[in-house]
């Protein structure tokens, strides 16, 4: 007979059945494939709401910096839109704005469709640069900040801020036989206030124009960084 004892120390040695867990079933691939475009443009969608976003340039006051002239493919820009939740906007920085009201007014004209679903679309287009942003964002470049005084022009035809005249490089003259600019008084920025110019400076309207004046730093969406299409353009944007 076998030993009591013999079968207790078997018992003791006999290897504990593991239970193992049923591989999981992959997905088929064109299922997954819509859930990771999904995603995708979610985290896309997120980050250009947060971060920093794609805009179209539809209008040609920037030439020849951005290119947004009549006829030419729009560049599309890429806008750091938190640089000024940590810093303080600068003299020489391009921006995109909301409108304020006086530069907006009641005449704006849209290009958005008045079907509700055509509208949605073009909205979310417009956030990832596929569509004109809103009619009532711009862009300009920043040419004196609060607390500055401006005023135009000296006996060379610049534009002068606290009695300084500026190098100004970048402006275009869209007329070869105008090369100058329009005169102005000394006009003193209000604290919390930028006063913005375009780049095509006789093909502008901005701080200059009847009405408009400067623009609240709190409309500032964000500071234009790059150039990312058309590719023959890529770079910085000084």
């Amino acid at each position: 007979m076998p030993n009591p004892e013999d079968a207790g120390q078997e018992s003791t040695t006999r290897p504990a059945r593991r239970w193992r867990r049923r591989p999981r079933k992959q997905r088929p691939f064109w299922v997954e494939l819509p859930i990771l475009i999904v995603v995708a443009l979610v985290l896309a969608f997120v980050f250009q709401q947060f971060f920093a976003r794609v805009y179209t340039i539809p209008s040609g006051s920037m030439e020849t910096t951005l290119h947004g002239c009549a006829g030419c493919y729009g560049d599309k820009i890429l806008v750091d839109k938190i640089t000024y939740d940590f810093t303080d906007p600068e003299a020489g920085d391009v921006v995109v704005f909301k409108g304020p009201e006086a530069w907006v007014g009641d005449e704006v004209t849209t290009t958005r469709s008045d079907n509700a679903v055509v509208h949605f679309l073009q909205d979310v287009g417009s956030v990832f640069g596929l569509a004109p942003p809103d009619e009532r964002d711009f862009v300009k470049r920043i040419i004196a900040t609060g607390g500055q005084t401006v005023q135009c022009c000296d006996d060379r035809n610049r534009v002068l801020v606290d009695g300084r005249p500026l190098d100004e490089p970048y402006i275009h003259w869209q007329d070869p036989a105008r090369q100058w600019q329009d005169s102005f008084p000394p006009v003193r920025v209000p604290e919390g206030y930028v006063w913005v110019m375009g780049d095509n400076r006789n093909n502008s309207c901005d701080s200059r124009c009847e009405e408009q004046g400067p623009v609240p730093v709190d409309d500032l969406i964000g500071k234009v960084r790059f150039i990312v299409l058309p590719p023959g353009r890529w770079g910085t944007v000084d």
